[in-house]
């Protein structure tokens, strides 16, 4: 171990003497070329100096030592620290020697060698056995310490024997050390004469003092002040003297800032010159370091991210060449050289530049990868790539956190947000406009009819007020905000999902970056839990889609809307990046708590337990607005349960089903119970005008038959979903309607019909005032391309105060309903509905032949009571039986009810025009009914009549009576009318005598003579019961002879 450590001192001293670095080197250091040329002139300055104290001057500005490997300070001046040292523990190796071994930086860090030599006053111990000793067994560190305490007892016993034989001269240079000290720090003060004692403490009257220039005594007398302590010169080496440079400060202060305005600029300039000189070799040969930072800071301001990517990628590779340099030189232990050192120090601060810029550049990604969700494109748009962009810059720069990962949790987080704040937003608004309906006062009935007229109209588009319009507009932009695959926040969940499925089927993954030395693989996949996560996510998403859908058609209204209030809502300004939906599209602008409705009565109402359904709303618009939504709603539902989540939640996909069905339950109680309501407005339809396609009718039919249309058009779609495209995976969604649904429309249909009939039958009792412009019925009326040329508002408009015309033309407006428009209906229903309307269509027939008989008799009694009364009171009079034999003119009660049946022919023949229909014309119709009346009371007027016999003249008379009216009226005669005259000339038969019976059939071809001029003079008063030329057949057979009574 000795000889081992011997060696160990022989090199140490070889390299401590020489200041090597190594014991073999292959060629002599320059540095320490150097170092001999600067002691030589500093030994020159030496000698040319001649100072009294020519020896501190050296020692204090040179400060150097005789002890062989002392260290060198950067200033050149050396310490008694040792280059190296032998292991204080006895190691075979010296202390320099293990830790360049160990790759410590002792040699470019003094201060970190400075704590392993134990010459140095840093030397930390425990530092020293950690690195050096680290090691070492316990039996090694116990020999050290035996060691170490024989070289302490050594040295100790040196040092004593040294201090021993030289004791006399370390004394002599103490005190000579001290004299020269205090010379130097008391010089140019008086000194006190020796011998001299301390003044008294009663202090002295009187001194002496000799002066030093002429050795005189002076004698001073003291009046007991005391004298002042002497002052040091200004070369003293005190502290108020500034250590002897006071005085000489000034002046060299002064010559020094001469100098500098003399010599200055031209050593300024020079040394400026070099150094710019060598900055431009040392930029010139490494400019990529110095540039790198300009264009990278200018390729991320110009959003180059590619030019930064490829940057980036270089400084990187640089810097990592740089970290093996030097890791290479510590493991080797060759120093570095100047080029080594400054590419170093350059690649450092270019890379540390390169870093700041990056990790700035990643902060503004990050950000913008976290704000794409709240300006996220449409669908199929240009810009639906950009995340990807985006986190392909985060993977090629390199990051701590999954960029995908990121992505797809913050468009989760942001779509969560959105949906609830949608969703409340539209609540309170759908709120706010339903109360103010329900305080609004409802339209009149007028007002409602003139909105069911629409119906017929294309485009119809006033099919209700603006407010209720506005309302029904709300809440279909707010279904579709929710449901819409284009724009809606379905549509975003979708989006969402393809794309986490993309990354989670690694479909995405050869489209990634890999990063520097494919750091960023890892990034490239999800992890297990993290698809969990997804998956549970996006069905989550769709689950708060479907329970606002839910609150919105299955909920009641909400009463306290006051927890839906949110800084959203409560003047936060909008901005780009948040902005706020509104349903109403801002027609509402601002809401508050204070401007909020109040909740409207409940006085049992059929809109008050629904929250999408706009009071005193009509079906047309119902059924309008609805179809439109469950259109959404059966693309949106479909596209719902064919997301991968969703379909595999059994739960979820149960409850979307029944939001569906519920959906269409509620919709169908909607549009009935409007229905119902807009069954009681349609009398009002009635605005009795004459239809342009049909005269003989007025616009009502038309208008009803439209208006039911629309609304059985409208319910099969409703229950069917017909206008719905659906995915094959949401088949199973729509279901076909329940039996209670189609018994619940069927029911409505013919309540419907029934409604309107009794308010005809209402509108032809009551007079009546249409509160339509006129301007609406010339466009209609002018706009119809069925009217050719110019018509006037006055052959379209009827007498409405006159009782028997609205009877007349309600009695032709319900045959057209029953022999055309309702048959079609009910064809319609049976096709929409598949089912057979049988036993309702009997209803509605028996309906329809009630309500004509109640018209019928309404209009005809007054005059068939009329005629009978002038017939009866005529055949009683006492001068009905003529004078004479052979009467030659008929009664005058004939001729006066003919009239009256020539003023009803006028009266039905210009309100009710010819029927182009199948149906029985009202005109024949009516009159046949007045003939057998009149027939009838002929009967029962010669029955009654007071004088029992009838003469001959009195047999003729009536004769020519009634077969005048029979010939005159032969196109109306029917069966009954041929029976009752029969009767007549059977009672007429009874009440004569057979003399009376003979001489009557003598005077029959007098009769047809008298009869036949009798026509002939009244033709023009009667010309309107002739037959028309077409003939009709029909009607019985006319021109019927008068036969003999038997």
């Amino acid at each position: 171990m000795y000889a081992t450590q011997g060696a160990a001192d022989v090199e140490r001293n070889v390299l401590n003497h020489y200041n090597l670095q190594s014991a073999f080197p292959t060629e002599w250091p320059t540095e320490l070329n150097e170092s001999d040329d600067e002691d030589e002139d500093h030994k020159a300055v030496v000698r040319r100096s001649r100072s009294r104290y020519s020896a501190l001057e050296r020692a204090a500005s040179d400060r150097r030592t005789l002890i062989p490997g002392s260290q060198q300070t950067h200033d050149g001046r050396a310490n008694l620290v040792q280059k190296d040292e032998p292991d204080p523990l006895g190691g075979s190796r010296s202390v320099i020697a293990s830790l360049r071994q160990r790759g410590l930086p002792i040699e470019q860090d003094i201060k970190l060698r400075n704590r392993f030599l134990l010459s140095s006053t840093t030397f930390s111990p425990a530092y020293f056995l950690s690195q050096t000793h680290s090691d070492a067994s316990t039996a090694d560190l116990v020999e050290g310490l035996r060691y170490l305490e024989r070289s302490i007892d050594q040295k100790s016993a040196s040092l004593k024997v040294l201090v021993e034989t030289n004791f006399e001269r370390f004394v002599r240079a103490k005190a000579t050390i001290d004299n020269v000290y205090t010379e130097m720090r008391n010089q140019g003060m008086d000194q006190i004469p020796a011998g001299a004692g301390p003044p008294s403490p009663r202090g002295l009257r009187h001194s002496r003092q000799v002066s030093r220039q002429s050795g005189l005594h002076h004698r001073i007398t003291s009046t007991g002040s005391v004298v002042p302590p002497p002052q040091p010169s200004k070369n003293a080496l005190r502290k108020e003297t500034e250590y002897g440079v006071k005085g000489i400060k000034v002046p060299l202060l002064e010559v020094a800032q001469r100098a500098e305005d003399v010599w200055g600029p031209a050593l300024g300039g020079r040394e400026r010159e070099a150094s710019l000189k060598a900055m431009a070799e040392a930029v010139e040969k490494d400019h990529f370091l110095y540039e790198l930072g300009g264009e990278l800071s200018l390729a991320a301001q110009q959003k180059n991210y590619e030019r930064v990517v490829d940057l980036y990628s270089q400084a990187r590779a640089r810097a990592h060449d740089a970290t093996k340099l030097g890791e290479r030189a510590l493991q080797t232990g060759q120093p570095l050289t100047e080029d080594q050192v400054h590419t170093l120090l350059v690649t450092g601060r270019m890379w540390g530049d390169a870093q700041e810029q990056v990790k700035n550049l990643k902060r503004d990604i990050w950000r913008r990868l976290s704000n794409l969700q709240t300006i996220y494109p449409s669908r199929n748009s240009s810009q639906g790539e950009e995340h990807m962009e985006l986190i392909g810059i985060l993977l090629e720069l390199g990051v701590e956190d999954n960029p995908v990962w990121v992505w797809l949790l913050s468009r989760y987080d942001n779509l969560k947000n959105k949906i609830t704040a949608v969703t409340e937003r539209s609540k309170m608004e759908i709120e706010v406009l339903r109360r103010r309906l329900a305080n609004a006062d409802p339209p009149s009935p007028d007002t409602a009819a003139s909105y069911l007229r629409s119906a017929g109209r294309e485009p119809s588009e006033l099919v209700d007020n603006d407010q209720i319009l506005d309302f029904w507009k709300t809440v279909s932009t707010y279904v579709n905000k929710l449901l819409s695959l284009t724009d809606g926040l379905l549509g975003e969940i979708i989006d969402f999902w393809e794309a986490a499925k993309s990354f989670i089927d690694g479909s995405k993954e050869k489209s990634l970056p890999a990063g520097f030395n494919g750091e960023s693989k890892k990034h490239h996949r999800l992890s297990d839990a993290g698809v969990r996560d997804l998956s549970n996510g996006a069905a989550e998403l769709v689950g708060h889609l479907r329970d606002a859908l839910h609150t919105l058609f299955a909920e009641s209204p909400t009463e306290d809307i006051s927890s839906l209030f949110s800084p959203l809502t409560n003047g936060t300004p909008r901005t780009p990046m948040t902005p706020i939906f509104s349903p109403s599209e801002g027609r509402l602008g601002n809401i508050d708590e204070k401007s909020m409705p109040p909740p409207s009565p409940r006085k049992g109402n059929v809109w008050e337990d629904f929250a999408f359904w706009p009071p005193h709303s009509n079906a047309l618009s119902a059924v309008q607005f609805i179809n439109k939504m469950l259109v959404v709603l059966g693309s949106g539902t479909g596209a719902m349960i064919a997301i991968d989540p969703v379909l595999r939640n059994n739960s979820l996909c149960d409850k979307i089903k029944t939001l569906v069905n519920v959906t269409r339950e509620r919709c169908l109680t909607v549009v009935c119970r409007a229905w119902s309501k807009d069954s009681e407005n349609c009398k009002q339809l009635e605005d009795w005008l004459r239809s342009l396609d049909k005269r003989n009718n007025t616009r009502l039919p038309g208008y009803f038959s439209s208006y039911e249309r629309a609304i059985l058009n409208g319910l099969q779609q409703i229950l069917y979903f017909s206008d719905v495209i659906t995915k094959p995976a949401a088949r199973s969604l729509i279901t076909p309607p329940t039996p209670r649904n189609i018994q619940l429309v069927r029911q409505q249909f013919a309540e419907s019909i029934f409604t309107i009939l009794k308010g005809m039958l209402q509108n032809s009792e009551q007079a009546a005032t249409s509160d339509e412009d006129e301007w609406v019925v010339v466009s209609e009326v002018t706009n119809n391309p069925s009217v050719g040329g110019t018509v006037e508002l006055a052959s379209y408009s009827v007498d409405a105060s006159n009782r028997n015309v609205r009877l007349l033309l309600t009695m032709s407006n319900l045959k057209a309903l029953q022999s055309e428009h309702i048959p079609q209906l009910i064809q319609l229903f049976e096709a929409s509905f598949t089912v057979k309307l049988t036993d309702e269509s009997k209803q509605i027939n028996d309906n329809f032949v009630e309500i004509d008989r109640q018209l019928f008799q309404t209009y005809t009694k007054p005059t068939v009571k009329y005629i009978t009364r002038i017939i009866k009171e005529g055949i009683n009079s006492p001068t009905w039986e003529p004078k004479t034999t052979r009467p030659d003119q008929v009664s005058p009660h004939v001729y006066a009810s003919l009239m009256v049946l020539v003023n009803v022919h006028t009266e039905v023949s210009t309100t009710v025009a010819q029927s182009t229909t199948s149906n029985t014309n009202l005109v024949h119709e009516v009159l046949c009914y007045f003939l057998e009346n009149m027939s009838q009371a002929l009967l029962d007027g010669f029955k009654e009549r007071r004088s029992n016999r009838y003469s001959l003249a009195a047999l003729i008379q009536a004769t020519l009576d009634t077969e005048f009216i029979a010939q005159t009226m032969s196109q109306y005669a029917s069966n009954r009318v041929a029976d009752i005259q029969n009767e007549i000339y059977v009672e007429l038969d009874k009440r004569t005598t057979n003399d009376a019976r003979s001489d009557l059939q003598k005077e029959l071809g007098v009769m047809r003579g008298v009869l036949k001029k009798l026509r002939e003079d009244s033709r023009n008063s009667f010309g309107c019961f002739k037959r028309a030329r077409s003939g009709d057949k029909d009607r019985p057979k006319a021109d019927r002879q008068p036969s003999q009574p038997t």
